[in-house]
């Protein structure tokens, strides 16, 4: 070990900051919604402090406190720590724990302040429109996303980062074999290309992409967080039924699909679909009927929560069944 007066110098802070973020996920007229504040540029969050008991305990008073809307399913999310986290003033190096949380009500606002701080619920196809491909491929995608990248590629400086790159964008974006987990990784392709004004100062490779496009930014880093959580609720419908944490008491298998597919931003096979809620015994008939449907009355069906203690072992999977 070198002597310390040789040892390189950690960059110094003058302290550590533990900052809270909830990525809180319902579903509202049929599409993924994420609740926010500062008209859709913050997620709720604010720092853990002394007298709150666990991480935790302090997220659900910090959400319950700007929201006024109680948290239900949570889970951990990511802590980001990145040594250029750290806040301008006070040279205090931030970490970021985030959760993961997924509800079916909606918020109730009184009380809340008015104003552009108040908190809403935003589409996260709003900041990431190139995700949702229900309807097929993004036009935008082919038509100035994928053009603006490969002027990114062809601008590296050698032919083995040139190379680099091209593999990166074809993994993360060619539509022949589209990966909808890889949330995070196309946002921060597109970061580091300079194409998503969250880049800051970084000189982009092309004109900068239109908002409708590139889609809304936050404030900080938080557009990286929701992308975190966004992943990881996609990943996680195919292994567990989560999604259930997010329909109401009873519904309809047309709606059941039409909540996997807002999630997945995919279309799904609707006889593949129910062959696999049938196989995997996920549901069950509450003996009543819906006739919002438009046209013949739908049995509604309730989700088995017996199941989790049945499957407790091998698990319990809904995995994504896409269009032939």
């Amino acid at each position: 070990m070198p002597p310390a007066a040789n040892r390189p110098r950690p960059t110094a802070f003058s302290s550590i900051a533990i900052e809270l973020n909830a990525v809180l996920v319902a579903l509202i007229d049929e599409q993924p919604q994420v609740l926010t504040l500062e008209d859709g540029a913050l997620l709720p969050s604010g720092p853990f402090e002394g007298d709150h008991p666990t991480l935790q305990t302090g997220l659900r008073a910090w959400v319950e406190r700007q929201t006024h809307h109680p948290l239900g399913y949570v889970e951990q999310l990511y802590t980001f720590a990145d040594r250029s986290r750290a806040a301008a003033t006070s040279g205090r190096r931030i970490v970021s724990i985030s959760y993961l949380g997924l509800t079916r009500e909606l918020i109730d606002k009184e009380g809340a302040a008015a104003g552009e701080h108040e908190p809403g619920w935003q589409s996260w196809y709003r900041y990431f429109p190139w995700e949702d491909w229900r309807g097929g491929a993004p036009v935008s995608l082919a038509r100035q996303v994928m053009p603006r990248l490969r002027r990114w590629i062809d601008a590296a400086s050698d032919t083995a980062d040139r190379r680099q790159r091209r593999q990166r964008v074809e993994i993360n974006f060619a539509e022949a074999s589209w990966n909808e987990d890889l949330v995070l990784q196309r946002y921060e392709l597109l970061h580091e290309a300079g194409l998503v004004p969250e880049a800051g100062g970084r000189r982009p490779v092309a004109n900068p992409l239109p908002g409708g496009v590139i889609g809304a930014p936050m404030h900080y880093d938080h557009r990286r967080i929701l992308a975190t959580g966004i992943a990881r609720l996609r990943a996680k419908i195919k292994y567990r039924p989560v999604v259930f944490e997010l329909m109401p008491p009873g519904f309809t298998l047309g709606q059941l699909q039409l909540a996997v597919e807002a999630l997945a931003g995919r279309p799904l096979h609707k006889q593949n679909f129910r062959r696999l809620i049938d196989q995997q015994g996920l549901v069950e008939e509450t003996g009543a009927v819906s006739a919002e449907t438009g046209g013949r009355p739908a049995k509604l069906y309730r989700f088995r929560r017996e199941i989790l203690l049945e499957r407790a072992v091998a698990g319990t999977k809904l995995p994504l069944s896409r269009t032939v």
